[in-house]
This record gives structure tokens, sequence and C-alpha cells, in this order.
């Protein structure tokens, strides 16, 4: 397969391969309709694009910091098309991709209906996904985000059964309509800033953004826009509003992996607003990370009083996003390798904890608590796979945030002091308790007098998913290496922004 995937490289733009490939089978599933070879297709193209990644990940060059894989096309005024890759960048790409080649697989497990249109969206979803990944331009970035949200929205409330459901659709295109205008806001700011001090026309590319200077004023006002955009997609404390809504009354597992698995907004940041505005960057961190502080906690606590599943994700979701953005606005290399995989730790682990809640639903109807119970012995894997990702979350030894959470305190404790540090520490001993209370209070607590059908157990198809899941974990755990090699390049070279090295 890869030697197949080398001669597409070097006869084809493999960036524009990347985004197109799975619009491309999305328009097939709507035309084909319900005809079985739709669902086929379905489940190979997000496997021929994970594919597709990780070749990027074995011919990209780790040892350089520059953007690799270029791709330039003039639009339309200042639109262009510029794509390019560097270690971040396929990071993220191999976790998107890796992330929802395992969502068909789900849909059928879980029985879902009109199959083959969630799986067109599934795949429309993630070529735009992929789009925000590789672009560097931060005017196709929020273009390519609006449609991305739109889509991620129409599921949010289109494959739920809540009776609040459009509750939930409202609350979710309310916040990310905000947010969206504030990133696109945030971006014409930035360009307009460039071209009144060089004379020369708009430009939205961070390359040539990066290199600009731009006024205390304007740069406060950009970086407020830029950050509030992204924070609320993200979502950090206090921008969250909207998820514990959409997490209890949306999409059950589904439209939250594609929001939370995925952590575009983090991605953003370090993409876009570090890059261009670093001096804003560094005047806000210590506000940016005293909320951030601040929310491990909130988030924290709210989660310990939640009676419902989803709900209590939704807020663990919150209280470690800040552990992430306190190492990312630590402003060094050490904390950017930390942040940036952490996040990726928690995507993944947060998108395993979902679907195994999903799987829960399928088989009780109920994610509240108090109706769970007894659950280990009839879906053992499906149980331990909660907990091997409520444990990475935590950053258990083993598990990939262990060594990325190191790296945040470290970073925390030489930036800001032992204080910030030991509280995010603390903060997460929290959440240590209240995801090991919801695994006892959901698989090993008696089951409740109430559930009078036997719960069926695990099928094949689910056993493979946990198994996939609980594996990959593990091995990026025990495999930090590699991970940290592909990052180090480029985050050592946005760190001498901030006079790191």
């Amino acid at each position: 397969m890869f030697e197949l995937l080398e001669r597409l490289h070097a006869s084809l733009p493999a960036l524009a391969v990347l985004q197109l490939l799975p619009l491309v089978g999305a328009i097939a599933l709507l035309r084909l309709g319900d005809r079985p070879l739709a669902l086929v297709l379905g489940h190979v193209v997000p496997l021929v694009e994970l594919g597709l990644a990780l070749h990027l990940y074995r011919v990209l060059d780790v040892a350089n910091p520059s953007f690799q894989f270029v791709e330039r096309l003039p639009l339309v005024g200042p639109l262009t098309y510029h794509a390019g890759a560097d270690g971040i960048t396929v990071l993220f790409v191999v976790l998107t991709a890796l992330t929802i080649a395992l969502l068909p697989f789900y849909v059928r497990a879980r029985g879902l209906e009109d199959q083959t249109r969630l799986l067109a969206l599934l795949l429309a979803v993630e070529g735009l996904m992929m789009s925000l990944l590789v672009t560097l331009d931060l005017l196709w970035f929020a273009l390519a985000s609006g449609i991305e949200l739109a889509l991620v929205g129409y599921l949010v409330g289109n494959w739920s059964n809540s009776p609040q459901k459009d509750l939930a659709m409202l609350r979710f295109f309310q916040f990310q309509g905000v947010g969206l205008l504030m990133l696109l806001a945030g971006a014409l700011i930035v360009a307009w800033a460039h071209r009144d001090a060089t004379g020369h026309d708009w430009n939205f590319d961070v390359q040539v953004l990066a290199g600009q200077p731009i006024s205390p004023q304007l740069g406060a006002v950009a970086f407020f826009l830029l950050f509030y955009g992204l924070g609320i997609r993200t979502p950090i404390f206090p921008f969250h509003g909207w998820l514990p809504t959409v997490a209890q009354h949306g999409n059950m597992a589904i439209a939250p992996t594609l929001l939370l698995g995925v952590k575009i907004g983090v991605y953003g940041l370090v993409r876009f607003v570090l890059p261009v505005l670093p001096q804003m960057a560094t005047a806000w961190a210590p506000y940016v990370t005293g909320f951030a502080a601040a929310g491990v906690f909130y988030a924290a606590l709210l989660a310990f009083q939640q009676s419902n599943l989803r709900l209590l994700i939704a807020f663990a979701v919150v209280s470690h996003t800040s552990l992430v953005i306190i190492g990312i606005f630590s402003l060094d290399a050490i904390a950017f390798q930390g942040g940036l995989l952490l996040a990726v730790n928690f995507g993944f682990a947060a998108t395993a904890m979902m679907l195994m809640v999903g799987l829960v639903h399928r088989r009780t109807r109920t994610t509240n608590l108090a109706r769970l119970g007894g659950l280990f012995d009839r879906i053992p894997l499906l149980a331990l796979t909660f907990l091997v990702a409520g444990l990475a979350i935590v950053g258990m030894p083993g598990t990939p945030g262990f060594d990325a959470a190191h790296l945040v305190l470290e970073a925390g404790i030489h930036r800001f002091g032992a204080l910030t540090t030991v509280a995010a520490a603390l903060g997460n001993v929290v959440a240590a308790g209240f995801l090991l209370w919801a695994f006892q209070r959901a698989f090993l607590a008696p089951a409740p007098a109430s559930r009078t059908v036997p719960v069926e157990p695990a099928t094949a198809m689910e056993l493979a998913i946990a198994a996939t899941l609980v594996v990959v974990m593990l091995f990026a755990g025990f495999r930090m290496e590699p991970l940290l090699a592909m990052v180090d390049a480029p985050l050592k070279l946005l760190a001498l922004r901030f006079g790191d090295g």
C-alpha cells in the first residue's frame, strides 16, 4: 500500500489529495444512496485517508522546522489556497484520520439510522478538517471553519433522539456563530494592520503576518477576537457554555468526537495566534493561565456533581483542556510540546470515553449513573476501555498523558512559579477522583433493581473498536519519542519568537 502512496505522492499534490478524497467520497455516497456499495465506500475512504496521513508521517523530514509539501494557488482577491505541513500539522492530521476512521465502524455497531447520509456527512467534515489543518492562510481557516461547524451543527440535532435536541442545536449555533464571527473579525484586523503598515495588498498568509509588527492597541483587539473565537470551540473556561447542553441533548458521540476529539481550537492557537501575535500572547499569558487554573478546579468540581455520564465527560473535557492552555501559554519549547501532546492525548482519550458511553447507551437506553451499574461482568472490554481512557486523561504512567503532563508542569513552574502549577496538579488529582468515581458507578456498582432486561454482551465489531482504542493509547504511551521528535523542530522555531532558545 505504501508503494502505491509513494507513486501517488510523486505525481499528485499530497495535501490537495488529503483534502479532496473525503469530499469526493461524500459526493459519491450521496449519489449511491442506499445501495450496499455506499456503506462499503463509507468504511473504505476513511481507511485510505488514514493511509495517506501515515504516508505523510513516513516521508516527513522531522528535523526540518519549515513547511513541507507546500502548495499554492491564487484564488479570488486576498483569498489564496496556500497549504503546507510541518510536524505539528502531521501530528493532528494523523489524529484526525485515525479518529474518523473509527467512526463508520461505530455507526455500524450502534445501528444508527440513515447511515449513508451520516457517513457522507462524516467524510465531508473530515475533508474540511484536513483543510483547516494544512492551510497556511488565516482567511481560508476562518471560512472553512464556518462550513465545517455548520455541518457538525446539523449533525448535533439530526442524529439525536433527545426531546431537546433542537435546543442543543440552537445553543451550538449561538456559541459557535459568535466564535466564528470573532475569528473572522480578528483575521481581518490582522490583515488590515499588515496592509496599513506595508502599503501592500491584503494578506492572510501566516508566514507573512508572523513577521509583521502590529500596534499594541490593534494587537490587543486582534488577540482577544482570535483567542475568544478559538476558545469557544476548544472549549476553554469560561467559553464552554454550549458544551453541557450539546453533550446531554445532542448527538451521543459522533458530534462531540468531531468537535473535541480533534482539537482544532488548540491547533489554531498554535498555528496562527502565537506566531502572528507573540507580543500579545506574552502580555496576556498570566491572565489566560489564571483563568485556565480556575477552570481546572471549576469544571472538576462540577463534574463531581453530575448524575449523568454525558455531562460528567463534558466537564472533564473542560477541566483538562484548561491544563492544555496552561502548557501552551507557558510559551517555551517544552511547554509547547507538553501542551500539544496533551491536546492530542485528551482528544483521543475523550473520543474513546464518548464512544464507550454510546455503546453503553445502546444497551441500557440511559446515561444516568443511578440507572447504570453491574456492567463490567457483561461488557468487560468496553469497561476497561473506558477506564484506560480515563487514566490517559489524568496522565497515568504508560499512557501518552503522563509524559505530556510532566512537560506542562515542568514548564509551568519555570514560567509562573509553583502556585499555578500546584493548582493545576491538584485539579488533575480531583479529575482522577471523579473519573474513577464515574467508572465505579457505571460499571462496578450493583445493577439497579429497575433493570429487568439483561445487558447483551459486546459484539465482534464493538470489541474490535474497543481493542483498537486501547492498543493505540497504550502504544502511544510507551512510544512517545517519535511524537516528541515530530513536533520538536517546529516548536523550537516557534519558541524563538518568545525568547526561548
